[in-house]
């Protein structure tokens, strides 16, 4: 089978390409990315595609770069294509920044410049010259650094990625991913065909390098050749298996999903491997990437699960903290100066109360006509209004307060130790209005009521008091 029936292969099988897409070649100057110049201009009528080239300069190996440049140039105007170059000073822009490696750099301004052709000429992929032989570099190079199932899975032949700060998604195409090396110079061999070589790739220091240069070769010396080819076809069986597993977690998320956050109970009872894989999907859907993200930050995130304190929160890279509220779980900002908010404001029968800090509003009415005492719903609660002399006020927790729980007359408890008991989220402690009467507590919305000014068959006027959230 010829290279270019093998590519065509590739194209059909992962559906690389459509009839009439305008397509940016990624190109270098190197023999990879030659052959892909040019065996995608004899598919181009076969898939009615159009191409353009394009080809950044990084500005860090000189004169020999600019010849780079001048190379692909012209080899795209030999094939009357339109030609896009952008040329940066990388090391000034790294040393700037002062973080990040080169390599990092270099492929985040190699995609951006990509994303910004696409969008002003209007285009609709990228492609990229990465072959078979890239595919069992980057698998190894994943393996040595500690990757889970996605980074073994390698690159994937159709791949949509964000180009710098952009929202927009890149769409990525690797026609070559399934040729060798070997095969690639033999096509420019017999086609004739120059190409460049960048002498920074001689460099074995660098990682990707010295498994190109020194660890695949005595990989192979041992194994054989097909050691690439088996390879590649290994992380095509676990990005299938990763993309079954990625299905199976989000399922499980929305199921176990609401306003309030994730269910714990719900989460522990998923095979641990979904366990992990929930909190990645819903930690990336928040964050929006997850980057920084490693395993380590997830196993901490399961054992707060399994044998943290009910309530606690651990950080997540980002600024993001994840909480644990009993049995909920949260995302959250990460905020840098957590003020205690502390309110207190007059209450006025007849008078709708705002309280902004719990996003609440309390409604009340005086009742003087005789009526027997009903169940009522929890962010509701009556008065007897003569056992209620003195001012209202409304005001959130302070340490140390006390509480008459209704039916138990002469018994102080501790307002803490009712959070406690009734599983109230430290979130919710922090901001919930609470009636109160001096120094007593008569209501706790949602929770419970004082035995102060309990109604009886003496009740002659009555205090019917409501919460309802703003804007409900």
């Amino acid at each position: 089978m010829t290279i270019r029936h093998k590519v065509k292969e590739t194209i059909r099988r992962y559906q690389l390409l459509s009839h009439s897409n305008r397509v940016l070649l990624a190109i270098s100057g190197g023999p990879d990315s030659v052959a892909l110049l040019y065996l995608l201009h004899e598919l181009r009528e076969e898939f009615g595609a159009q191409l353009e080239v394009a080809h950044l300069q990084h500005g860090i190996r000189g004169e020999e770069a600019r010849e780079d440049a001048r190379f692909v140039a012209e080899l795209a105007e030999s094939l009357k294509l339109p030609f896009h170059l952008k040329e940066i000073d990388l090391p000034r822009m790294k040393s700037n920044a002062g973080r990040g490696n080169l390599e990092a750099w270099a492929r985040e301004e190699r995609y951006r410049f990509f994303a910004d052709v696409v969008r002003e000429r209007q285009l609709d992929k990228v492609a990229t010259a990465h072959t078979e032989d890239d595919q069992a570099e980057t698998v190894l190079m994943w393996l040595l650094r500690g990757t889970g199932m996605k980074g073994l899975g390698g690159m994937s032949p159709l791949h949509l990625r964000r180009a710098g700060d952009s929202t927009n998604l890149l769409t990525v195409i690797r026609p070559l991913i399934e040729i060798s090396k070997g095969e690639i110079v033999q096509y420019l061999k017999e086609r004739k065909l120059n190409y460049r070589l960048d002498r920074s790739n001689l460099d074995s220091s660098l990682l990707r390098n010295w498994i190109r240069l020194e660890l695949l070769p005595k990989i192979q010396q041992r194994v054989g050749a097909g050691f690439s080819t088996r390879l590649s076809q290994q992380a095509e069986l676990l990005r299938d298996e990763d993309t079954l597993l990625e299905e199976l977690a989000r399922k499980s998320y929305e199921a176990m999903r609401d306003s309030q956050g994730l269910s714990r109970a719900a989460l522990m009872r998923e095979p641990k491997a979904l366990q992990r894989r929930i909190l990645r999907y819903w930690i990336g859907c928040a964050r929006g990437h997850l980057r920084g993200l490693e395993f380590v930050h997830i196993d901490e995130f399961l054992r707060l699960m399994n044998e943290g304190p009910p309530q606690g929160r651990l950080s997540i890279p980002g600024g993001w903290e994840l909480v644990r509220e009993y049995d909920r779980i949260k995302l959250a900002k990460a905020s840098r100066s957590l003020k205690r908010i502390c309110y207190s404001y007059h209450f006025t029968i007849g008078t709708l109360l705002r309280i902004p800090e719990a996003g609440m509003q309390l409604s009340s009415q005086q009742v003087d006509t005789p009526f027997s005492p009903k169940a009522t719903e929890p962010l509701e609660s009556m008065f007897d209004l003569g056992e209620l002399p003195g001012p209202l006020v409304v005001r959130n927790f302070r340490r140390g307060d006390r509480f008459k729980p209704l039916g138990m007359s002469g018994h102080h408890k501790k307002l803490k130790d009712l959070f406690i008991d009734m599983k109230v989220p430290l979130s919710v402690r922090a901001t919930l209005p609470l009636l109160t009467r001096g120094d007593e507590i008569l209501w706790v919305p949602g929770y419970a009521q004082s035995d102060i000014a309990r109604l009886t068959d003496k009740t002659k006027s009555v205090l019917h008091i409501k919460v309802v959230s703003i804007g409900s």
